[in-house]
């Protein structure tokens, strides 16, 4: 064989075996009858020996011709499953996506962004891990999951953060609390109060004990633990105030329970973060621009459920961490 296998002579063979004559072979390629009749003579200079006995206008396969069709007609299928194994990659029909976001995180957020993602997306397999924030920082940096949802400052080299949303600090009480008729809490108002915090020896709970440091206000901590969840559960219990990241506690705040601002601003911001080598897969970047696009509809939204706080409880960051 002197030169490579023209796949659009192979497959016009295949086709002239199948359907008798060059004429047909040509109306089912869409292709004119010398066409595809240079297609075979070529494919036949390729592989160096004859495929047809010319008989009155009529093709007969030789016998090497009727060895060669079997597997030719087998590879030839096995391109065409190529093909559409790439297109369908190509637009996202398969495909696996695997996270890792903090546990308040996953259900306060991600639920509303998996499901838009989905519409988009409906064959993609996706998998949600939740880990404490250096566990996952692994996890990213080691492919072991494709991207997550980190707390900032991510401070590796080895990971790269993309900024999503900043919001602030709310406190969560039971309507039926006096403090709940506040415009807003700060450490004083809250002196002497019952309080159900969460994070233990976390950067969160560092700022809401600087907080009330800076004030002069001993805090009272009734409860310590360790889901937004949680603490909402037992603030609509009326066992006490929780000091809450807005945007998380977005989801629990139903029945009884008001959220109220707190001061000073405490800040919590998360950014979407990958490895840094290779970088981001397409389906982890798409996800990306569909969770950009949540925190923008949530901003932008005039619906004031959860005491008109929906408008405030993300605000996109504009700078970049990695």
């Amino acid at each position: 064989m002197k030169s490579g296998i023209d796949l659009r002579a192979l497959k016009a063979f295949v086709t002239v075996v199948r359907t008798g004559t060059v004429t047909a072979a040509g109306r089912q390629l869409n292709l004119t009858q010398p066409t595809t009749s240079r297609l075979l003579a070529t494919l036949e200079k390729s592989i160096g020996f004859a495929l047809f006995h010319r008989d009155r206008g009529r093709l007969i396969p030789t016998a090497d011709a009727m060895l060669l069709f079997e597997e030719a007609e087998l590879a030839l299928g096995s391109i065409g499953h190529v093909r559409d194994l790439i297109e369908d990659i190509s637009k996202f029909r398969v495909g696996r996506l695997r996270l890792v976001a903090p546990p308040s995180f996953s259900e306060g957020v991600l639920p509303e962004v998996i499901a838009r993602f989905i519409k988009r997306f409906p064959d993609v397999h996706l998998s949600i891990d939740t880990r404490s924030v250096e566990t996952a920082k692994t996890m990213i940096a080691t492919r072991a999951v494709d991207a997550g949802f980190i707390k900032t400052p991510v401070e590796r080299n080895d990971l790269t953060a993309e900024p999503v949303v900043s919001s602030g600090s709310v406190c969560v009480l039971s309507r039926k609390n006096a403090l709940s008729r506040l415009d807003y809490l700060d450490p004083e108002r809250l002196r002497g109060e019952p309080l159900i915090l969460l994070g233990q020896g976390r950067q969160s709970r560092a700022q809401i004990e600087t907080a009330f440091a800076e004030a002069g206000v001993e805090p009272h901590t009734r409860i310590d633990t360790h889901t937004i969840g949680s603490a909402c559960g037992f603030a609509a219990q009326g066992v006490g105030v929780t000091i809450v990241n807005a945007l998380l506690a977005r989801p629990y705040l139903k029945g009884d329970l008001v959220a109220l601002p707190f001061r000073p601003d405490l800040r919590h911001e998360y950014a979407f973060v990958t490895a840094s080598v290779p970088g981001p897969t397409r389906l982890a970047l798409e996800f990306l621009t569909e969770t950009k696009r949540w925190f923008a509809d949530l901003q932008s939204s005039k619906d004031s459920s959860s005491n008109q706080l929906a408008r405030k409880l993300a605000t996109p960051s504009r700078t970049r961490r990695g």
